[in-house]
């Protein structure tokens, strides 16, 4: 048996939504394991301090602000990846509006632009990004997409958030099948509720909601997942950059949750 060395040295990664939150955490993994990266969002100056941070790995780094919600902002950003990094490996899609956590509005309340808005954003966003990337993976040969989701592609309850994150899924194993026999992996992964940097405002958010306390609020997600707490950032970043390596192989098209093990559903 191999030891685990990830082969991810000297690979060039392209991470949107890069600039915060699981993003972030994967654009440092990758990092941490010898790959060039440049990140993508469109705060510049929270993408220059990501980007400060990332560069503490001793790689390339490359901070280019866009927005996927525009094909033409994607393949500028594209395009300048490549000039700058020589070409490009890897694509993590985590560009989206971070889930709210809180009550989604039913059947009768919710309306069409919300579920457009997240459509827009996540599922054409991670489209158009993966369009522009595909050929440069084709060309050579080998690459690898992740299209970060998220578990109400599993669960009833929040229509626009399962809505997205089911179509999202679906374009994952579209994409495998089509650019797996060019050397192209492509996987989607399902975090739940994850502990970032945002975590302690969404906490006290929700306790306003419903009149409890932070503490209270954050032990019922705890509850919620077999390792009895939220998975960090970092955690499910671990997942995310096997899954850019080349000893992933072995996994296409298919969703991996990493959510810390949701109590309850069997899904085979």
């Amino acid at each position: 048996m191999r030891a685990m060395d990830l082969g991810l040295r000297g690979k060039r990664a392209l991470v949107t939504g890069g600039s915060k939150g699981i993003g972030l955490a994967v654009a440092r993994g990758l990092a941490a394991e010898g790959a060039d990266v440049a990140l993508l969002a469109r705060d510049a100056d929270a993408l220059e301090t990501a980007a400060e941070s990332v560069r503490a790995a001793g790689v390339r780094v490359v901070a280019v602000p866009a927005d996927t919600r525009d094909d033409a902002s994607v393949r500028a950003a594209v395009e300048r990846v490549v000039a700058e990094l020589g070409g490009i490996d890897i694509l993590v899609n985590a560009a989206a509006n971070p889930a709210s956590g809180g009550r989604a509005p039913g059947i009768v309340d919710i309306e069409d632009d919300l579920v457009r808005t997240e459509l827009e954003t996540k599922l054409l966003g991670y489209l158009r990004t993966a369009r522009a990337v595909a050929p440069y993976l084709v060309a050579q040969g080998w690459g690898r997409i992740v299209n970060i989701s998220g578990l109400n592609a599993r669960t009833a309850g929040n229509i626009a958030g399962s809505v997205r994150n089911v179509a999202v899924a679906a374009l994952t194993k579209n994409l495998a099948d089509e650019l797996g026999p060019h050397g192209v992996n492509v996987t989607v992964v399902h975090p739940g509720m994850t502990e970032t940097e945002r975590t302690p405002g969404l906490m006290a958010r929700l306790a306003e909601e419903r009149g409890s306390t932070p503490e209270e609020v954050r032990a019922g997600f705890d509850r919620a997942t077999a390792i009895g707490r939220m998975p960090t950032g970092d955690e499910v970043a671990d997942v995310v950059v096997f899954l850019c390596s080349p000893r992933s192989v072995a996994v296409s098209g298919d969703a991996v949750a990493a959510g810390g093990g949701i109590r309850g559903p069997i899904h085979y």
